[in-house]
């Protein structure tokens, strides 16, 4: 796994609950039914509350 945010994660001690986490977020992401501007918010919260520099 590459040097990122995941695999320095817990879930990247547990491939398939990774797994699944990325399956259920990328239908979230990519499928659901919130506007994009509600999306962003929410990506930019969570990267302020996990530190992120994303």
């Amino acid at each position: 796994m590459a040097d990122d945010a995941i695999s320095q994660s817990p879930l990247a001690l547990q491939p398939e609950a990774l797994m699944r986490f990325l399956h259920l977020y990328g239908l979230l992401w990519s499928h659901g039914e919130v506007d994009h501007p509600a999306k962003e918010m929410a990506r930019l919260r969570n990267a302020r509350i996990t530190d992120c520099g994303y």
